[in-house]
């Protein structure tokens, strides 16, 4: 397949999209923390939390800034490379980015310098109070941006005139049917991620033997979230795959590798899906299970990717392999969590060397999960941009292709050197330990100090 401006026009927005999705993850997963902290804080009155909370409002900054830069790059990249699909979508998906900015980002926006810089000078329940609506405002981003992905994927709400798509419904238009799953999966999913990336931090000061009172209480709290909502991301997950085999049934037979269409499905644990053939070489499957796990039932009719023309399939070999890699990270997060918890029931959590080691490398764990499910979901709905209403080779721009090469290598060198810059900065901020975020002023007496009582248990 020749390097043609469709093709660099995905590679491309895969890469950027790719990119920035990491960041509203991080920053949903952070925010969420730092909310429990401060409960934590006004609850207990113990400094440890504080210490916590000023730590991880410093991390959450540098993540926050690297989603607004990324992010601002995907509207200009959307009517440069893609200007058919904006033209004809625009009464659909603009209002969806214009109400994104009105509510989320200037939610997010107008409390976040309280958030940052207002722990020391504001009192404790109004610098929570900022801390949830800036929590708040990142679901409420995922809100939005989440709704207009749901509707390129189940598309409602909505009828052509000429080659336009004119909103006849705004419910039925963001509340489509895969919305509640596909936002209630991926912000599960960026809780969980952000609950590991402490793990991985505090796991790290353990294994190490550094600052241990404060490792010991991010690891706790974090822990107890990840071990709930890692089992939680597999219900909704199981239930996002549910609708999905209801909407988008070609998707479902390329992550499961069925090709035919029939009862008893197999489940395909293994296999390298020949497109060419129409089979699944080397296959390692379990009769039956396929149509137990999507139809809950042995004899449940699973359709089959030859049911549709080849032009109308995905690329299956990458939705098959991307399917599974998530799944099994998801797997992965499920054992550390509760293995957390047994080790908790023993009083062995923080004195377990080989757990630590284990938790201080997970972190990023959680991120490649993310990038897995999103490949999934948009190689998935190929070749549709609209779902069944408008093709991607019939949405890209008509640009020349040795631009949009020029255009990729420039993002790929300069997000390159801001990941670099982002590791450089937080990596630093880790290794000096939770002093490197105390503030330069200090605590007023009498409202904002209180002793330090140890850890949380």
């Amino acid at each position: 397949m020749g390097l043609d401006a469709l093709l660099l026009s995905r590679l491309q927005f895969a890469f950027t999209i790719g990119y920035h999705i990491l960041w509203p993850a991080y920053t949903i997963g952070i925010s969420g923390f730092i909310v429990v902290l401060n409960l934590l804080w006004l609850a207990t009155r113990k400094q440890i939390y504080r210490d916590q909370l000023r730590f991880w409002i410093h991390l959450f900054a540098l993540g926050f800034a690297m989603g607004v830069v990324t992010g601002v790059v995907l509207s200009y990249e959307i009517g440069a490379n893609w200007s058919v699909f904006a033209s004809r979508t625009s009464n659909v998906i603009a209002p969806f980015f214009s109400y994104e900015v009105l509510t989320a980002f200037f939610l997010e926006a107008g409390f976040i310098g309280i958030m940052l810089f207002g722990m020391d000078r504001f009192s404790p329940r109004l610098h929570m109070l900022s801390c949830l609506v800036v929590a708040l405002g990142a679901v409420a981003s995922a809100f939005w941006i989440l709704a207009a992905n749901s509707w390129m994927q189940t598309p409602a709400g909505f009828r052509m005139e000429g080659e336009n798509f004119r909103i006849v419904s705004w419910w039925a238009a963001i509340f489509t049917p895969s919305f509640p799953y596909r936002f209630l999966h991926m912000v599960s999913a960026a809780y969980l991620t952000g609950a590991f990336v402490v793990i991985g931090v505090m796991g790290w000061y353990l294994w190490r033997g550094e600052h241990l009172a404060f490792a010991r209480a991010g690891f706790s709290t974090a822990m107890a979230i990840a071990a709930v909502l890692a089992p939680l991301q597999l219900v909704l997950g199981d239930q996002h795959g549910l609708n999905t085999l209801v909407h988008q049934p070609v998707k479902v037979a390329a992550m499961e590798g069925d090709w035919e269409t029939g009862p008893h499905q197999a489940l395909t644990l293994l296999a390298w899906p020949n497109m060419a053939r129409e089979r699944n070489d080397f296959a390692i499957a379990i009769p039956e299970l396929g149509s137990i796990i999507l139809t809950h039932r042995a004899d449940g009719m699973v359709q089959g990717l030859k049911s549709v023309p080849r032009e109308d399939r995905p690329n299956v070999p990458v939705v098959f392999f991307a399917f599974r890699l998530m799944v099994g990270i998801g797997l992965v997060l499920i054992a550390i969590a509760w293995t957390g918890l047994w080790l908790r029931w023993r009083r062995k959590l923080y004195d377990t060397p080989w757990f630590s080691f284990t938790c201080a490398f997970s972190s990023p764990l959680g991120f490649i999960a993310i990038l897995s499910g999103w490949t999934v979901t948009e190689v998935g709905r190929q070749p549709w941009v609209v779902y069944g209403q408008l093709r991607t080779a019939d949405a890209v721009a008509p640009v020349a292709a040795g631009a949009v090469a020029a255009s990729f290598i420039l993002f790929v060198l300069i997000y390159f050197v801001l990941l670099l810059a982002f590791f450089y900065y937080a990596g630093r901020m880790v290794l000096r330990g939770p002093h490197a975020a105390e503030a330069p002023l200090a605590l007023r007496p009498g409202r904002d100090s209180a002793p330090a009582r140890g850890p949380a248990e």
